[in-house]
């Protein structure tokens, strides 16, 4: 079966990340055709890169390394639930990621988005970095605007058109995760 994690992006304290990332999980275990994981950054214990050598050597050091790369080298696709951080991607959320390289190599990635412009700055960011860890990254993504999805006290109230884009999200996600399964055996 196809393993998705949707990965909950922001560390911060007050974070949104957490009751979107959970909104996104809902959502999927209704669906059949993949298991999804949520995995919280927050609970992964990842200081600010520390190790010796380049992640594309894949000689990893600490063991906080070794925990994040087994957990991240389990999953065929990922849903990165992001926050827009000064028009780019959370620094904690990029730090996670700087730390392994053949762990995201030939996995699909799709969006969730989120901030006051709809977190679009940070998935446009999320594009150019995925690619050069060599993630696909599919064409639908969720864009959650505050003025929009959050309520004035910001609490998430997702539209039904968040709704139905995520749905798609998961169609395209699922469909390219299992694809490129054939490009990781080869």
């Amino acid at each position: 079966m196809t393993r998705i994690a949707i990965i909950a992006g922001s560390t911060r304290p007050n974070r949104k990340a957490r009751t979107v990332a959970d909104w996104v999980l809902e959502h999927a275990a209704q669906r059949s055709d993949a298991d999804f994981e949520l995995v919280d950054l927050a609970d992964q214990g990842l200081p600010l890169l520390d190790e010796p050598m380049p992640p594309s050597l894949g000689e990893y050091t600490k063991e906080h390394t070794r925990a994040w790369a087994e957990k991240i080298a389990s999953f065929d696709g990922f849903v990165f639930v992001t926050p827009e951080y000064n028009h780019s991607v959370p620094a904690a959320f990029k730090n996670a990621v700087d730390f392994l390289y053949a762990e995201w190599n030939n996995k699909a990635v799709g969006f969730v988005s989120y901030g006051s412009a709809g977190g679009t700055r940070a998935v446009e960011a999320w594009r150019l970095i995925a690619a050069e860890v060599q993630m696909a990254d599919v064409r639908a993504q969720v864009f959650l605007p505050f003025s929009d999805d959050f309520a004035e006290d910001q609490s998430f109230e997702p539209s039904d058109g968040a709704t139905g884009a995520l749905g798609t999200l998961f169609d395209q996600l699922v469909a390219w995760s299992e694809a490129l399964r054939t490009v990781r055996e080869a």
